[in-house]
C-alpha cells in the first residue's frame, strides 16, 4: 500500500473569512520573519482578533440556540461559556516542506537548519478558529445526530474525522464526551502541543467524587492508512463525523484539480468505509455533513470542495454493513438558517448565503 497523502484544501493555511474558511482554500500565507534569533514571546494581545473569539462564540451560540432542536446541540452551545481564555502560541515552518514547528522544537533544533524556518504570524483566537473557521458551525452536525439517536454526550467515545480545530472538541468534552480529533495537518500538531491541550477538559472534580469529565486526545497522521495512527484511535465509538472533509471533490475529482486540493485517503473506498463501521459500537453513528459553494463554470478552473456529495456509494457503506439512515440529504435550507443567524453575510465574512451557500449529509448507523 502506498503511502497515504492528503493534501486538501482543509489543510492549507489561509487568510479568509470565517464562514469563507469552512467551505473553500486560499493560497498559503507569504513567510514573513526568520527566526535567526527568536523574538520575544507574543503578548497576550498579540495580533488579537477583534471582536475576540470567545465573544464571538457566545453570540453565534446564543444566535443559533433558536435553530436547533435537541438537547444535545443545546449542551453543546452553552458549553462555550466555559471555553477558557486561550493563551498565545508560536509557530514556524519551513517553506520547503511546509512541516511546522513549536518554539521548544527551534530551541533544540541544529542552528544551521533552524535559521531557514520561517515564523508563521499567529492571532491569539487562532487557538480557537484556526483555519477552518467557528467551532458552533458543528453544532448543525450535532443537532442532526440528536435526532437520530445521539441522546447525550457524557460518556460517549467521539471521533471527528479532520478536525481541523480544537474549539468544537472542547465543547464536546465540557459535555463529558471522549473525543479524538484525527488530522495530519503539521499545523495543528505544532499548535496544540502542551499537556494541557489534551486529556481530561474542566475543573478537577472534589476529593473523593467520581471523575466525570470529558477528554481531548489528538492523533496527527493518516487514518485507517498507518497503523500506528489506527492504533492510536482505536475502536469503541459511539460516534464517526466528518465535516468538510470526506466531499466527492475531494476523493473523486469530476475534472482536473491540482493534488493540493485533494484528498487521497491511503485505501480504497470499500476498506475505508468498513474501517469507520469498525471502529463504531452497535448502533454507533456516523455523519458526513459539508457545507459547500456552487460549483464553477465550465470555463473556470475547478472547485474541488464545491461537491460536497458523499465521496462513496449508498451501496458501499450497505455493503460495509451500515443501515442507511439518511444519503445526500439536501440540508441547504437549515445552513443558511445557521448563517444567517451566525451573520455570515456581514462584514468582513460578507458570504452570499443564498446564491453560494449549500450542505449535504450523510448519517449511517452500525446495528445494533
Amino acid at each position: 500500500m502506498p503511502t497515504p497523502r492528503l493534501a486538501a484544501a482543509w489543510s492549507v493555511a489561509v487568510a479568509l473569512p470565517l464562514a469563507a474558511m469552512a467551505i473553500a482554500p486560499a493560497p498559503p500565507v507569504p513567510p514573513t520573519t526568520r527566526p535567526d534569533t527568536p523574538p520575544p514571546a507574543a503578548s497576550r494581545n498579540h495580533l488579537r482578533e477583534l471582536p475576540r473569539a470567545l465573544d464571538t462564540f457566545a453570540a453565534e451560540a446564543a444566535a443559533a440556540g433558536p435553530l436547533v432542536t435537541t438537547d444535545v446541540a443545546r449542551a453543546f452551545l452553552d458549553a462555550t461559556a466555559r471555553l477558557p481564555e486561550p493563551e498565545p502560541r508560536r509557530l514556524f515552518y519551513d517553506s520547503n516542506t511546509l512541516e511546522h514547528y513549536t518554539f521548544d522544537d527551534l530551541v533544540q533544533m541544529d542552528p544551521k537548519v533552524r535559521r531557514f524556518l520561517l515564523e508563521r504570524p499567529l492571532p491569539v483566537d487562532a487557538y480557537y478558529l484556526t483555519w477552518s473557521g467557528s467551532p458552533i458551525a458543528y453544532v448543525r452536525a450535532i443537532d442532526l445526530l440528536g435526532r437520530h439517536g445521539l441522546d447525550g454526550l457524557a460518556g460517549r467515545r467521539i471521533i471527528d474525522f479532520g478536525y481541523g480545530g480544537i474549539g468544537h472538541l472542547r465543547l464536546l468534552a465540557l459535555n463529558g464526551a471522549h473525543v479524538t480529533g484525527v488530522d495530519v495537518d503539521t499545523r495543528l500538531r505544532a499548535l496544540y502541543s502542551t499537556p494541557q491541550d489534551q486529556g481530561p477538559i474542566g475543573p478537577a472534580p472534589a476529593e473523593g467524587e467520581p471523575d466525570a469529565r470529558g477528554t481531548v486526545t489528538l492523533v496527527h497522521g493518516h487514518w485507517p492508512g498507518e497503523d500506528d495512527v489506527r492504533a492510536a484511535v482505536g475502536e469503541g465509538y459511539d460516534v464517526f463525523i466528518a465535516k468538510n472533509t470526506l466531499k466527492r471533490g475531494y476523493i473523486h475529482p469530476s475534472r482536473e484539480a491540482p493534488p493540493r486540493q485533494l484528498i487521497t485517503l491511503g485505501v480504497d473506498d470499500e476498506t475505508y468505509v468498513k474501517a469507520m463501521f469498525d471502529i463504531l459500537k452497535p448502533g454507533g453513528l456516523a455523519i458526513l455533513y459539508n457545507l459547500h459553494p456552487a460549483p464553477a463554470p465550465e470555463d473556470e478552473p475547478y472547485r474541488p470542495w464545491a461537491d460536497g456529495a458523499s465521496p462513496f456509494p449508498q451501496t458501499i457503506f450497505e455493503a460495509a454493513g451500515f443501515e442507511v439512515v439518511a444519503f445526500d440529504v439536501d440540508d441547504t435550507e437549515a445552513a443558511r438558517a445557521m448563517a444567517r443567524a451566525m451573520k455570515w453575510n456581514d462584514p468582513p465574512q460578507s458570504m452570499d448565503i443564498d446564491g453560494n451557500l449549500f450542505a449535504t449529509y450523510v448519517i449511517v448507523r452500525r446495528p445494533r
